[in-house]
C-alpha cells in the first residue's frame, strides 16, 4: 500500500500537460479544487467526472496507476460513505434495520463525498506527476513573490514545500523497506483488526524518524557544499514562460466554478 501514493511522484513525458506551465497548472488545479468543492449536483459531478477523465486521457499515463493510487485512501472512503448512509436523513426509506435506517439522501451525499475524495488526489496526483520537483519549485516561488513586499520568504517557502512533496515517496520506500526487514525477523503487520495492525506500524515509526533526519541532514550538507544561500540573486537555467495555451487551460479550469453554481 505504500508504494501506491502518486503524490509526490514525478513521471517524465511529453504529452499536453506536461508542456503546460507549471504556474498555470498550480492555478488550474486551484480552481478544480474551489470547483470540487462548489458542485452541488448529480450533472456537476458527472462534468467533473468527464472534465478529469480528459485530463487524464490528455496526460497519456496509466490509468491503473492513478486507481492503484487510490489505495492508501480506501478506509477513508468507506468511513466516509458509511458515515453518510447512517447518519444523513432525508428522502425516501431504502432500508429499515429497526431503529436504524438508511434513506436516500445518506445514499446521495455519501456517493458524492466519496467521488469528492477521489476528484481531490487524482487532480491533485496530475499536477505532481506532470511537473518536475524543479518547476514546482519555481512556480511556487514566482506565485509568492508578490508577498515578498510584505517580508514573506517567498523562495524558502517554495523550497520548503517542494522538498517536503519530494520526500513523500522517498520515504515510503524507506518505510517499506524497514516493513519487510521487521518481517524477516518475525514481525506480523498483515494479520488482525484495523487497530491491531496500526498498533503494529507504532515499531515502525522510529527507525523512519531516524531515517529522516539523517536525509535531511545529508541534503543540508548537500546544499551547504553546493553554497547554497536562498534565493536571493539567483537565476534559473530554463526562464518561465505563460503561452496562450498555459492561458486557455487556465480559463477552461475557471469556467468550471460558474458551470458548477449553474447546475447546482
Amino acid at each position: 500500500m505504500l508504494k501506491s501514493i502518486t503524490i509526490g511522484q514525478f513521471i517524465p513525458g511529453d504529452s499536453l500537460l506536461h508542456r503546460l506551465d507549471a504556474r498555470a497548472k498550480f492555478i488550474a488545479l486551484l480552481l478544480v479544487i474551489i470547483a470540487v468543492f462548489v458542485v452541488r449536483s448529480f450533472w456537476g459531478y458527472l462534468l467533473l467526472a468527464v472534465f478529469i477523465s480528459a485530463l487524464l486521457y490528455t496526460a497519456k499515463l496509466p490509468l491503473h496507476y492513478f486507481l492503484r493510487g487510490l489505495r492508501p485512501v480506501y478506509y477513508i472512503m468507506l468511513f466516509t460513505l458509511i458515515i453518510h448512509l447512517f447518519f444523513t436523513k432525508g428522502g425516501a426509506v431504502l432500508l429499515s434495520l429497526g431503529a436504524v435506517t438508511i434513506e436516500a439522501n445518506g445514499v446521495y451525499l455519501g456517493i458524492f463525498m466519496v467521488l469528492r475524495i477521489i476528484f481531490l488526489i487524482v487532480s491533485t496526483s496530475l499536477l505532481t506527476l506532470t511537473t518536475s520537483p524543479i518547476a514546482l519549485t519555481d512556480a511556487l516561488e514566482d506565485l509568492m513573490k508578490p508577498l515578498g513586499k510584505i517580508g514573506v520568504p517567498a523562495h524558502e517557502i517554495a523550497m520548503m514545500m517542494t522538498i517536503a512533496l519530494r520526500f513523500i515517496p522517498t520515504l515510503m520506500e524507506e518505510a517499506e523497506k524497514i516493513m519487510k526487514a521487521q518481517m524477516a525477523r518475525g514481525a506480523d503487520f498483515e494479520t488482525g483488526n484495523v487497530f491491531r495492525r496500526a498498533k503494529s506500524l507504532v515499531p515502525l515509526l522510529v527507525p523512519l524518524f531516524v531515517s529522516s533526519f539523517r536525509r535531511a541532514d545529508d541534503l543540508a550538507v548537500a546544499m551547504e557544499a553546493r553554497c547554497y544561500r536562498g534565493g536571493q540573486g539567483r537565476t534559473r537555467m530554463r526562464q518561465l514562460k505563460i503561452t496562450m495555451l498555459d492561458i486557455f487551460a487556465v480559463g477552461i479550469s475557471a469556467a468550471l466554478i460558474p458551470l458548477m453554481l449553474l447546475l447546482t
